[in-house]
């Protein structure tokens, strides 16, 4: 059998020798040489070794799982991903209203006496602003990882572990039930004691705390805001991009809190995290093609093991081998949606953020060399 699809962007000679196979650890005696990758317009598959996958799918064994069920430390999965976005159109995306809600959030940084950063538990590293530090400065921060229900409990540890040996505050939340919330609000009163201290030994009145909530844009910043106050005083709703305007809010008689829109770099120069914000949908949809998502998340989603070829085969009864998600993709759209590629995709995206293959965070904390 030779089935040929054109047009396949994970087929580009670009990879330089990182063809996208599964590749178990390294070991003394291995001698293979790397296959040739095909021309960048064209790939081919030949024979009958998988007919479940171009076959009827009728032949499931459990052989057929076995092709990427090797154990993939964080490092490996990062450098693959790092491989398939060089061959993709870059994901940019930075709406009008973030350049002017920058430039105000900054001068409202300085009138801060702590900044609650807000970033998605799923994705820490990449829901991290490069200059976040350098506006921050000296002043108290507490780092929220929200959706922390979206993970499992290893990820909730290992990321807890690796923020309390950096000394960071810490606080893991859940915007939508309010998990969380009443610790960030005492943690974040306690933080900023001493403001009113100094104002009582300078004969001044004091004053309520002034904490900013700042984060990238559908991290929940809104959300937990509304929790705390539990009423709706903030717009919030499961897509980037809904509050466009500064806003101050009180807590109590003694907090007050920022709300502030999403603010995201005016460039993503790493697109490793561009496409990981583009799964979580933590960035508009219009600056990345669902379909190339959709299929990295699936090659992704096959090489952890939390997950795996056979959590894939479960959900949508199609074998895969986590080679090429496009393939993938195509074959679900076949089964599911007439043909319908962008439908397929966004089936795969929407299952990934409803947790229908189980919590799993993309991310682990980098390790930390003694």
């Amino acid at each position: 059998m030779v089935a040929q699809l054109s047009g396949l962007w994970l087929s580009s000679p670009s990879l330089s020798g990182h063809s996208l196979r599964c590749r178990s650890r390294p070991t003394p005696t291995s001698t293979a040489a790397a296959t040739p990758l095909p021309s960048p317009s064209t790939i081919q598959i030949v024979g009958e070794k998988s007919p479940g996958w171009y076959g009827n799918g009728s032949s499931i064994t459990r052989d057929t799982f076995e092709g990427c069920q090797v154990e993939y430390d964080w490092n490996e999965i990062e450098d693959d991903l790092y491989h398939w976005t060089k061959t993709l159109r870059p994901v940019q995306w930075y709406p009008g209203h973030i350049a002017k809600t920058e430039k105000e959030l900054k001068q409202q940084l300085k009138l801060m006496d702590v900044v609650i950063e807000v970033r998605d538990a799923r994705i820490p590293m990449s829901t991290s602003h490069p200059q976040m530090d350098s506006w921050i400065g000296n002043r108290k921060r507490i780092l929220v990882l929200n959706r922390e229900d979206m993970i499992s409990t290893t990820d909730r540890n290992a990321w807890a572990t690796y923020y309390a040996r950096q000394g960071t505050k810490v606080v893991f939340s859940n915007g939508k039930l309010g998990m969380g919330s009443m610790k960030l609000g005492r943690l974040a009163k306690t933080l900023a004691a001493g403001v009113n201290v100094k104002r009582r030994a300078k004969g001044l009145l004091p004053r309520p705390v002034r904490a900013g909530i700042v984060g990238y844009p559908n991290v929940g910043k809104s959300s937990l805001i509304n929790r705390l106050l539990k009423r709706r005083m903030c717009p919030a709703a499961p897509r980037p991009g809904v509050t466009r305007v500064l806003k101050w809010v009180r807590f109590g008689t003694d907090l007050e809190l920022l709300d502030s829109p999403g603010i995201i770099p005016m460039r993503i120069s790493d697109q490793s995290a561009a496409i990981k914000l583009a799964i979580c949908d933590d960035i508009g949809e219009r600056s990345y093609d669902v379909v190339d998502v959709a299929a990295i998340l699936v090659q992704m989603l096959s090489r952890l093991p939390a997950v795996g070829n056979k959590a894939l085969y479960d959900r949508y009864k199609i074998v895969t081998d986590g080679r090429c998600g496009k393939i993938y993709v195509q074959k679900l759209a076949l089964q599911l949606f007439s043909g319908n590629i962008n439908q397929a995709a966004f089936r795969v995206l929407s299952d990934f953020r409803k947790g229908k293959f189980g919590w799993i965070a993309l991310e682990r904390p980098p390790q930390i060399v003694p």
